[in-house]
């Protein structure tokens, strides 16, 4: 027969099941620690008999929060650029913009080293490059000082591509600074700017994964 799980007079959740013929009740009270974590008291009644265990979950992390505020401001700021992206010819998906601006940034990069940089795997990442090189937006080419590596660069027109794209980019933030504070425009810059430095002291690279070459 199934039984309900009341609450007693403390408010706690009881649960019972069977073991051995006998009926075990288990009461969990939540409530907090001094050091600011969660702690959960369980007390368990067996023939009679009480006996209370406390166990302290993990404490709670206090920049959850901020970060999870910042992820989505963050994701407002994307979206403005990739709009402006979109507004022009030739049309790069984000991953594509990524690429060509490591490849500005790092000419004569590699492909392994590319793939790295992006976030996918090697093969994904060539086939990313062949669509590139056929737009006439990146070429590969031996490099001199090692004939049998393969580096790759931006041609002209891919150089053009990322300066328009910028330019687009700058432009939108522009209109929407106007709207702004100049005190917040500036708290803006020095906090992206913190952000950004601290980006860049972080060694790690992102997992490549089954990401599709677009």
């Amino acid at each position: 027969m199934a039984l309900s799980a009341p609450r007693d007079i403390c408010g706690a959740r009881q649960g019972y099941f069977y073991q051995r013929g006998h009926t075990t009740r288990i009461h969990s009270v939540g409530s907090p620690s001094t050091d600011g974590s969660s702690l959960r008291r369980i007390r368990t009644c067996t023939r009679g008999v009480t006996a209370t265990m406390d166990r302290a979950g993990p404490p709670e992390d206090p920049l959850r929060g901020m970060a999870r505020e910042v992820a989505e401001a963050a994701g407002t700021l994307v979206d403005l650029w990739g709009r402006a992206g979109q507004s022009t010819p030739p049309r790069l998906s984000n991953l594509q913009v990524r690429a060509l601006i490591v490849v500005m940034r790092l000419p004569g990069i590699n492909l392994t080293r590319l793939a790295e940089e992006i976030g996918t795997g090697a093969p994904a990442t060539s086939r990313l490059c062949d669509r590139l090189e056929a737009a006439g937006l990146l070429k590969r080419r031996r490099l001199e000082d090692d004939r049998r590596e393969i580096g790759l660069t931006l041609t002209l027109h891919g150089q053009e591509a990322i300066d328009r794209l910028h330019e687009l980019r700058s432009e939108a933030a522009r209109e929407v600074l106007t709207r702004m504070p100049s005190d917040q425009r500036q708290n803006l810059l020095d906090g992206l700017r913190a952000f950004a430095n601290a980006v860049e002291g972080d060694d790690t690279r992102p997992q490549a994964g089954p990401q599709s070459p677009t």
